[in-house]
């Protein structure tokens, strides 16, 4: 009877120092040559200098191998960048939640949700928040590449506001949130949305680079062999000739916010 009661109370310890399901093996991120897969729970916060009471997570830089930087900047009340900047960058704000104040030059434009703004190289700017709520903002930055046309000017925007262009397929949309087919910007930042059950037209494979962040819904995502699942707040990293196709899964539209370097000759 005694030996019983202590093997019983053994193992009750024993169950007890156990960790939950799903602490080990069950992991959504992932990193090849070609792409990655960055779901928001392991992308770790740090802080930048020059930053107050704000959490910086980098979803991908010239460290991954990627030509630009994506960032998600959570900015809580009266946080943000403490001094103007002028970094010679060419940058995109894009905000997923709360509203924020950025200074472009001498202005200052107050962006909420799904507001987003272009800063052009040799502008100075300072992007806060000035709200007792969190602001999200996704900050998308990369050297201009200068060709023989004038720089692209400031400009902002908002999602509500920019027409939405049906191709290839019906049930998928397209929004420009920067002018397409201006040949003086050397990036594109769309929108696209898809209806349940709607996907691409063929697998693409294809020179430009793209950061991707889901902004609403879920799907599956080809990204060279491998299917992943991606939903709300995901991020992807996909390379050039990344072989890549997406289909909307669930009961409501999927989008996300897509980058993409355009316009400009390969270089040798």
């Amino acid at each position: 009877m005694i030996r019983d009661i202590t093997r019983t109370t053994f193992r009750k310890r024993i169950d007890m120092d156990r960790q939950p399901p799903g602490i080990f093996g069950h992991n959504r991120a992932a990193l090849t040559p070609l792409y990655a897969v960055m779901p928001a729970a392991g992308v770790l916060d740090s802080r930048l200098p020059d930053f107050r009471n704000t959490v910086v997570r980098v979803l991908t830089s010239p460290a991954m191998g990627a030509k630009f930087a994506q960032i998600l900047l959570e900015i809580g009340q009266d946080g943000g960048m403490t001094k103007t900047r002028d970094d010679n960058l060419e940058h995109f704000f894009y905000v997923v939640g709360g509203t924020a104040a950025l200074e472009i030059g001498e202005t200052t434009h107050t962006l909420a949700a799904s507001g987003y703004a272009y800063v052009p190289p040799g502008v100075a700017y300072r992007l806060q928040n000035r709200t007792d709520v969190a602001a999200k903002v996704i900050w998308i930055k990369r050297p201009y590449d200068r060709i023989d046309l004038p720089v692209p000017q400031a400009l902002t925007g908002h999602r509500e506001n920019v027409p939405k262009v049906n191709k290839h397929t019906t049930g998928r949309y397209w929004q420009h949130l920067l002018p397409a087919g201006d040949m003086a910007f050397d990036m594109e930042v769309n929108i696209l949305g898809f209806a349940p059950g709607t996907y691409f037209p063929c697998v693409e494979t294809h020179v430009m680079e793209h950061g991707l962040y889901m902004l609403e819904g879920q799907g599956m995502y080809l990204l060279g062999n491998d299917w992943h699942e991606c939903w709300t707040t995901d991020f992807v990293y996909m390379g050039p000739f990344c072989p890549q196709f997406f289909y909307a899964t669930g009961w409501e539209e999927a989008a996300y916010l897509l980058y993409k370097d355009v316009n400009r000759d390969v270089k040798f």
